[in-house]
């Protein structure tokens, strides 16, 4: 009877583990923090075709992640995509004027993010400013009709 109850112990006390495995992993996934926010900054970036990014999406400098997307709706002065980036504030009056974000894709299916490029301009960006120059997102479908399209004609 006593080894038994040993037993149900440890699948219990291993079945917990496993559930707890589970849920950092899932919360590890989704990109969740639990750390309090600290000093940020918010940039606005208009696009022509943001793809499939979403908000929380990863915003990286060099390959570091320095802030996350927050908003994106649509500009209908220009009719284009509004996506608002929150940025670390480390880096507020580090950017220059001439900075470019890019949407790019992590692998050849992977989640797209935005891609900081740093420019040389002497001005920086503050807090609100809008990024102007971007490069929308590259869309796998539009290429591959693209692809079939000419090789159609030929």
């Amino acid at each position: 009877m006593k080894r038994s109850k040993t037993m149900e112990l440890g699948v219990g006390i291993f079945m917990l583990a496993g559930i707890l495995g589970l849920v950092f992993l899932g919360v590890r996934v989704s990109g969740l923090t639990f750390t309090a926010p600290g000093d940020t900054f918010r940039l606005e970036a208009n696009f022509a075709n943001i793809g499939s990014l979403k908000p929380r999406a990863r915003v990286t400098m060099a390959g570091v992640t320095v802030g996350r997307v927050t908003e994106i709706d649509l500009d209908t002065e220009w009719y284009d995509a509004r996506v608002v980036l929150e940025l670390d504030g480390e880096l507020e009056g580090q950017l220059s004027r001439d900075t470019t974000a890019a949407i790019l894709t992590a692998g050849l299916l992977g989640e797209q993010y935005i891609g900081l490029s740093v420019g040389g301009d002497p001005e920086t960006l503050a807090d609100g400013d809008a990024i102007r120059d971007t490069q929308s997102a590259v869309v796998l479908e539009e290429l591959i009709q693209q692809f079939v399209s000419n090789m159609a004609t030929n």
